[in-house]
């Protein structure tokens, strides 16, 4: 394998500088290994002709067998097009070209009789099938087109220089009849064995040219299983590694701080999942080994409390704790309200934003370098060089997603000894998801909502349903609720955007001039946006029209009903995300959907999800299964330890779990693959670290 990984697409017959250009930037594709790993996305079947009378509305891609019988050139300029009569015993079809044209007609053979592979198309009563693929029919050799049949992936920019799937399975093709050798094993003789998998030469060689269904399957089961396999080796060796390695603070005591909150401050009874995670984090943190857990829980679930009570623990221990929060809005609500929680008790928490006046900034350097300052809370600011503690024990990321790995990072390398980490999300992670993303750390989750809370309502309305949307605002302001309406937003389109969100703001005040309407949304500055979310906070303003801005963590228990504009706009973790800011009080809350009338269908059964359920992992896991987990906020960022080619982590979750279980298998033999029969594991752990650079150490 390690020779096709050298060897350049250039030199392959039929390829030449300029195509290798293409394949470059358009697919990454540089060498022959590029090439055969990039893996067809369908197959149609070619064991079988079809005869003309049999083509009707179902047919999908078919094949025909006969003769061109007739040939002209229909048209001019932009639309001049190719025709051809094709005829076989049963009846005619037209095949057509508009690109190409003079090459096309060069080359066609009246008297010749071909192999011709398309889909039909209706048009004006009678089939045709545009651009179809034709091979003249030579008795003396083999059909190379019986069987399955792959179709690539390709580009316009591709097709244009002759690049299309046809194109991508020739070069396939050219690859096995110049590379003599079996294409060298990437799996240990004894996986392969053990699990019966079809050998890495065999596989490839069947995925791009399968002779049968069954064979297909064997050789996709053997390429997806390695690749899983090594992301979930890859994942696990380190976690392994960093046990042994990393040493951590030891947290040894649960002492006059915790017990204090605990039995004085506590403002309600803890939950038992919040109570199972707390258990969880203090084994944790009184291992010797440094903690890296993902904190798991839906909106409004209680993880502040365990993240405040766990600084405690660390705080009891002579150290130092910090959280760090993506927004300026969000730390200064987790300011606020951890100084409530820790009213009466004499600590010194201090907060730390891009707002922060010089003079503050200076205080906190200093109490933080003496080690007066215990708790620090803030945005990116914590990471500044100049922000070093006495001795930081406890670091807690809170929407963990919206940071990227290497700003994280920076937070280890504030102590000599690395903190404990905890992240904490509000997205719920599909197990899946978890065990590759994530699967690193070690995952906590409250999956319970504190007692009293009610489960919120949540409607689908269309445009025509204004006039009872207004009188249902109007009734629950009446009872002394509040409202927020959301509107999305696209960076692409922001002049757009904040049209739409400043015609909300005018339309809100003139159907309800009674209330006050005040509007938030990203461009503001920052003690604008603090000022206009103050007034909702505190009830002086009934109506709060946003943009996604107030998604994570706005915090106001009055606010009963959520209303998303152009609801089909947002992807279903977000809608979730946004419905959980109300039903955070006892009273009944409700999130109407607004949406126009024409919707897709995953639209329709985003919007049905969402009526349906109120459960954030269903939706984080349908979810996936909509959009696939590349696309999927957050996880693009923080990235798999290698690229998915040709495995699902949704489809083939159960294939996930095997690859995972085979995996730890080795690891618990031999944790460091050194054995000689586990070298082929390094080697190819190696390789695939040097094609991406794997973050999974960083929490």
């Amino acid at each position: 394998m390690s020779e096709l990984s050298t060897k350049e697409i250039t030199y392959l017959a039929g390829v030449g500088p300029k195509k290798a250009e293409v394949l470059k930037q358009e697919l990454k594709i540089q060498s022959y290994e590029d090439l055969l790993y990039h893996f067809p996305y369908k197959y149609v079947d070619r064991s079988r002709t079809f005869k003309i009378r049999e083509i009707s509305s179902t047919s999908s891609h078919i094949q025909l067998q006969g003769k061109v019988i007739g040939l002209n050139k229909v048209g001019s300029g932009k639309s001049e097009r190719l025709v051809a009569k094709f005829a076989d015993d049963t009846g005619v079809i037209e095949l057509v070209w508009f690109k190409f044209i003079k090459q096309i007609k060069g080359n066609l053979d009246a008297n010749a009789e071909y192999i011709i592979f398309g889909k039909p198309t209706k048009f004006n009563q009678s089939y045709n099938i545009v651009h179809p693929e034709m091979e003249k029919v030579d008795e003396s050799k083999p059909k190379v087109t019986a069987g399955l049949q792959a179709f690539y992936h390709t580009t316009e920019r591709m097709k244009k220089g002759y690049l299309n799937s046809k194109g991508i399975q020739k070069m396939q093709e050219s690859i096995f009849l110049s590379f003599k050798g079996a294409i060298s094993e990437t799996l240990p003789a004894y996986i392969v064995q053990q699990y019966k998998l079809m050998i890495l030469d065999q596989a490839l060689r069947t995925v791009h040219f399968p002779p049968d269904s069954q064979a297909l399957q064997q050789a996709q089961f053997r390429l997806k299983f390695e690749e899983l396999f090594y992301i979930q080796l890859s994942i696990l060796k380190l976690k392994n590694q960093r046990s042994r390695s990393i040493k951590g603070h030891i947290f040894a005591t649960v002492g006059d701080y915790f017990n204090h909150f605990f039995f004085n401050n506590l403002p309600f009874e803890l939950t038992g999942a919040q109570k199972r995670v707390i258990r969880e984090i203090r084994n944790d943190v009184g291992s010797g080994r440094q903690m890296n857990r993902l904190l798991q829980g839906d909106v409004g679930s209680g993880k502040t409390m365990v993240a405040l009570m766990v600084m405690l623990i660390a705080l009891d221990n002579n150290y130092q704790a910090c959280l760090m929060a993506p927004t300026e809005i969000l730390a200064s609500q987790h300011f606020e309200s951890i100084l409530e929680l820790l009213k009466g008790m004499d600590l010194n928490v201090k907060l730390l934003t891009g707002s922060s006046k010089k003079k503050e900034r200076e205080q906190i350097h200093a109490e933080l370098l003496s080690g007066e300052l215990q708790i620090l809370i803030g945005t990116h600011a914590l990471l500044e060089n100049i922000v070093q503690f006495k001795n930081l024990g406890m670091v807690i990321i809170d929407e963990q997603h919206r940071f990227g790995v290497a700003q994280r990072a920076k937070l280890w390398a504030k102590n000599t000894i690395p903190p404990h980490v905890l992240v904490m999300t509000a997205t719920p992670i599909p197990r899946t998801l978890a065990m590759t993303v994530y699967g690193d750390l070690d995952v906590s989750v409250i999956d319970e909502l504190p007692p009293g809370r009610k489960p919120i309502e949540t409607k689908h309305y269309f445009h025509n349903k204004r006039n009872n949307l207004n009188h249902f605002i109007k009734a629950e302001i009446e009872k002394g609720r509040q409202i927020y309406v959301v509107y999305p937003l696209i960076e692409e389109s922001e002049k757009m955007d904040f049209k739409n969100l400043a015609e909300g703001l005018e339309y809100m005040q003139s159907a309800f001039p009674d209330y006050k309407t005040t509007m938030v949304h990203g461009k503001m500055k920052p003690a604008e946006k603090d000022a206009a979310m103050q007034e909702f906070a505190c009830g002086d303003a009934q109506i709060l029209v946003a943009t996604t801005v107030i998604e994570v963590g706005v915090n106001v228990p009055n606010a009963s009903v959520m209303i998303i504009e152009s609801a089909e706009r947002f992807g279903l973790s977000q809608l979730h995300q946004l419905r959980g800011r109300v039903g955070r009080g006892a009273e009944q809350s409700y999130c109407i959907l607004m949406t126009g009338y024409k919707l897709g269908e995953d639209t329709k059964k985003r919007m049905g999800i969402m009526v349906d359920s109120n459960d954030g992992f269903e939706i984080a896991e349908a979810d996936m299964k909509l959009r696939g987990p590349g696309d999927l906020e957050g996880t693009q960022q923080s990235g798999l330890p290698f690229e998915l080619k040709i495995a699902n982590i949704t489809r083939d979750a159960q294939l996930l779990q095997h690859a995972r279980n085979v995996a730890n298998a080795i690891l618990d033999n031999d944790p460091t693959l050194e054995k000689p029969e586990n070298q082929v594991l390094n080697k190819q752990l190696t390789k695939l670290a040097r094609q991406k650079m794997n973050w999974s150490l960083i929490s």
